[in-house]
């Protein structure tokens, strides 16, 4: 495995990497690994009733509730600190929301094939949008939590939809350490219906990264492409052969990918049609 050269103080980024629904922080463990040996801080926090934080999801019934441990972290931040914020999956909510909330703390958000919320419409907007595109959940389990309806609706991924959906590149070792770590989750849709648009002066001040990732099965690259198309942002990356868990299935592109995007945006790079370019490595 090739790893970069330590950064030196002065090159040395922190970057918090923000997981999707059912996993937890434990999902960057990779891309963390090769991100600290090349010389960056990395936080990589659980979500409310997610990877190792206790409580069960019946006891989160918002999706501020579920996002506030990375709201912690960012409130947390010394002034003047800015952050590389990376959502992948449903994080791509959680950083938006973090950037409404903390835009002056956050030097680029990146969504690595994750939802992102434009400043026009709720920010469930995109996940609706997702949901109508038909696709084959296999066996998905969405379960109601309460028989009033009053608690999120509850979501489970099954062995086939995971093997095939999610970690279709994913060696059978980190598909077996994927089921085995898996939580119950939600997607929050009918809370974030609630919520009102993210807003220009603030979410729409960040500068923002959409990595595609090519060989997704579950967020396919076509709805990749559509959400830029809705909400364009200041650069375009892609990662080929790269299914939708890349932080396990191709984690040394991902890492040095985010590096460079950190290392250009730390550089304030000029405003304009957003590029696309290639992650080689």
């Amino acid at each position: 495995m090739h790893m970069a050269a330590p950064a030196d103080q002065a090159s040395s980024k922190h970057f918090v990497l923000v997981h999707g629904v059912c996993v937890g922080g434990w999902a960057w463990f990779k891309v963390a690994t090769r991100l600290r040996s090349a010389g960056h801080r990395v936080s990589t926090p659980d979500l409310a009733a997610s990877g190792v934080d206790p409580r069960p999801l019946r006891e989160v019934s918002t999706f501020f509730d579920y996002s506030k441990p990375l709201l912690d972290l960012l409130g947390s931040l010394p002034p003047g600190e800015k952050v590389v914020l990376v959502g992948h999956s449903l994080g791509g909510v959680s950083i938006a929301l973090a950037c409404e909330l903390f835009p002056e703390k956050v030097a680029a958000a990146v969504f690595v094939s994750a939802f992102m919320p434009d400043h026009r419409s709720p920010p469930s907007y995109v996940l609706e949008k997702y949901m109508e595109r038909r696709m084959d959940w296999m066996d998905m389990e969405f379960k109601p939590q309460d028989p009033e309806g009053k608690l999120p609706t509850s979501m489970r991924f099954g062995p086939l939809v995971t093997r095939a959906k999610f970690y279709q590149v994913c060696s059978p070792e980190d598909l077996t350490l994927g089921r085995s770590l898996m939580r119950v989750g939600s997607m929050f849709v009918d809370d974030l219906k609630l919520q009102s648009p993210y807003t220009e002066a603030r979410y729409g001040s960040v500068r923002k990264v959409f990595i595609v990732l090519k060989d997704d099965n579950a967020i396919f690259e076509g709805f990749q492409r559509w959400m830029v198309q809705n909400y364009p942002v200041d650069e375009v990356r892609e990662i080929h052969g790269a299914d939708h868990m890349a932080l396990l299935s191709t984690p040394a592109e991902l890492a040095r990918c985010l590096a460079d995007i950190a290392g250009k945006y730390a550089a304030c790079i000029v405003d304009g049609v957003a590029p696309v370019a290639r992650c080689r490595y």
